[in-house]
């Protein structure tokens, strides 16, 4: 073997191996990441950009008090609603909990349907332009007396690119790909191609879990009316009574926004629910779009029966040098 490859094979066995486990909401993705995680005494991390926020419980789907004591899970409940999270946090956490984790030869089980914290954990950011605060601030305000849908258009125009990735109401990337663009002259997607992605800072193996179309939209159906069941409309009015903004981005994610406007008067409670149904099969889709381009994952369709199987892939993986 050559200096260059060995030196390869040393570098590769430094790097903290973990399993992610990706796909649509509802497809199954904790219960199976907590089966793995009790298999091979792991711990999980959430890569969920919601379940960061303390209070956001039963619409976040969040881990269960008795899951959560039975496996370690870390970045969930570190947040208030009224702080605001990015990729590039999580990712400096999550790095620092699988250090940690690593170190202390804990297997370590990623799980999440935000692909955007996936891929910038595993494939990197890029370093872009500083933020330019009173730019932000413009822009922020401009969001919130005018809707982000109208920031999203302004998008579209220097960057139709960016804006085909990004979600009319994440205003959060809305507002980054447009200073970076005001500041640059460049599109936020040039730097991106620029980047590649190319990091490699872990050694990954991709559990991807699929549910058939009819299957996944019963399973959304049914979660949905569960979590009102639970309390869902009382946990978003506790929020509210405690003096949150309707308009934090917390507080306008899937699910809470509609709920929100249910309570500040907008619309009843039937189309509340039906718009929380609509939008989550929608966003399921644009899931399943993000994680089907991505060549790495290793799919199974989400049953019990192939539980023996992603076990047996995961085993393989962990004994792997």
């Amino acid at each position: 073997m050559q200096r260059s490859e060995t030196m390869a094979v040393i570098a590769n066995l430094e790097k903290p191996k973990i399993v992610a486990v990706v796909g649509s909401t509802a497809a199954g993705k904790s219960d199976c990441a907590l089966h793995l995680a009790q298999k091979f005494k792991g711990e999980i991390i959430s890569a969920d950009s919601v379940q960061v926020y303390r209070g956001l419980d039963i619409g976040t789907a969040k881990p269960s008090p008795e899951q959560r004591a039975l496996i370690p899970h870390h970045l969930i409940d570190i947040l208030n609603p009224d702080e605001e999270y990015s990729a590039a946090q999580f990712r400096r956490q999550a790095d620092g909990v699988i250090h940690k984790l690593h170190t202390q030869a804990v297997p370590i089980f990623l799980v999440g349907g935000t692909g955007l914290y996936l891929k910038a954990l595993t494939r990197g950011l890029f370093s872009g332009p500083a933020g330019n605060p009173s730019l932000r601030l413009i822009l922020k305000q401009k969001a919130e007396s005018e809707g982000s849908s109208r920031l999203h258009k302004e998008l579209q125009t220097v960057d139709p690119e960016a804006a085909l990735r990004i979600h009319p109401r994440d205003t959060l990337r809305i507002i980054r790909a447009i200073e970076v663009y005001t500041q640059t002259r460049r599109p936020i997607s040039s730097f991106h191609y620029q980047h590649g992605f190319r990091e490699q800072p872990y050694r990954t193996l991709k559990i991807g879990l699929t549910l058939e179309k009819e299957e996944l939209y019963r399973r959304i159906e049914s979660r949905c009316e569960e979590m009102l069941e639970k309390g869902w409309v009382e946990e978003v009015k506790n929020l509210l009574q405690k003096g949150y903004s309707p308009r934090l981005k917390s507080l306008q994610s899937l699910g809470y926004r509609h709920l929100v406007s249910f309570l500040t008067g907008n619309i009843d409670l039937e189309e509340a629910v039906r718009l929380v149904k609509r939008d989550t099969r929608r966003y399921a889709k644009r899931q399943m779009t993000w994680f089907k381009a991505d060549p790495e994952i290793h799919w199974f369709p989400a049953s019990p029966e192939n539980l023996s199987l992603i076990t047996q892939k995961v085993k393989d993986f962990f004994e792997r040098k």
